[in-house]
């Protein structure tokens, strides 16, 4: 099932049976909150019990890689990460899957703990009220990914994890995770070049940098305004779906990235840094890698904008990505 292209009806059959399967009432009301990589729905029982039931894309995730993520997000909920939980089936299982009449492919959805709340911003908009509150925020943001990383470093994982990997060939490689950015339609050949010279540098620059564990392990891989929720008790982190492995130093990149040539930069800069060593090390010289980073990170979006063109997400950030690529290869070449 495409969801971009399915009828509401079909994505609301496959919800309703899945409510079915996690034996919530047959009335109960189902909002649509989000159609980008999943469909989200809100969930209302009549007795005013609320959840998130997400329907994944067929062909985004394998089962077992759903069902990791699902084990890592409760394990960091033990640890005392705030973070959503799934929510067992009466079977005990964290994850089902559902079909449409005439379509062979299954729709696998899991049930997630409802979180009060509004996320901090999105990539659209990162505004914030003062220099003194993106700095606060950050820092919270940053003591929860420092939390998720210490965790990730002494975490054993249950037999059969199997999650995605955020390194040069995920990010970068000919068969790129979210698509290589040079399939991105409209790039002129002086830009190619340029972000091929570039990428040759981020590849030199990170060959050397080196996965050892304690620069590289699970992360959250997604770290965006759009995925913190602020809610009654603080900073929620939500959306698991893009975790894998890669450079603890990624989610820094990821955090900071929709700042970037905004005034809010250096404020959030400073306030990740902040909270993030409260918790765990982060060197000064590793620091140094951040532009190679930044760059991969664009690079990332732009292969995902060429993969998602159909979404009105890539048609509105298509153009300041692609200007802010250009500028970060610039900057890491005349530093080269």
């Amino acid at each position: 099932m495409d969801f971009l292209q399915a009828a509401p009806e079909q994505l609301i059959g496959v919800a309703r049976q899945a409510l079915a399967h996690w034996q919530w009432p047959a009335d109960s009301r189902l909002e649509l909150l989000k159609l980008r990589e999943n469909a989200v729905y809100g969930v209302t029982a009549p007795d005013g019990r609320r959840a998130a039931l997400r329907l994944h894309r067929p062909d985004y995730h394998s089962d077992a890689a759903l069902r990791s993520e699902l084990q890592w997000m409760q394990a960091l909920g033990a640890h005392g990460v705030p973070t959503t939980r799934a929510i067992p089936a009466p079977d005990g299982g964290l994850l089902a899957a559902f079909g449409v009449p005439g379509d062979p492919a299954k729709v696998p959805v899991d049930l997630l703990d409802w979180v009060e709340g509004q996320p901090i911003g999105s990539a659209e908009n990162c505004s914030f009220e003062g220099d003194e509150a993106i700095q606060d925020m950050y820092a919270e943001i940053g003591r929860l990914a420092a939390a998720m990383h210490a965790h990730s470093a002494r975490w054993t994982r249950p037999p059969g994890f199997v999650r995605q990997s955020w390194n040069l060939d995920g990010c970068l490689g000919p068969h790129a995770l979210w698509g290589h950015y040079s399939a991105l339609e409209g790039l002129t050949r002086d830009e190619l070049r340029l972000f091929d010279r570039a990428v040759a540098v981020v590849r030199t620059q990170l060959d050397a940098f080196g996965e050892s564990p304690h620069r590289y392990g699970l992360v959250h891989g997604d770290l965006v305004p759009d995925n913190v929720m602020q809610g009654p008790q603080g900073l929620v982190v939500l959306d698991f779906d893009d975790c894998g492995f890669g450079w603890y130093l990624w989610e820094f990149t990821t955090a900071l990235f929709w700042h970037i040539g905004q005034s809010s930069f250096e404020p959030a800069w400073q306030g990740y840094l902040r909270g993030y060593r409260s918790l765990r090390a982060l060197p000064e010289e590793q620091l140094q890698l951040m532009p190679a980073m930044f760059l991969m990170r664009a690079l990332v979006y732009m292969g995902w904008m060429h993969t998602r063109r159909e979404t009105e997400t890539a048609a509105q950030l298509r153009e300041p990505v692609r200007e802010t690529s250009v500028k970060l290869a610039q900057e890491l070449l005349a530093k080269a």
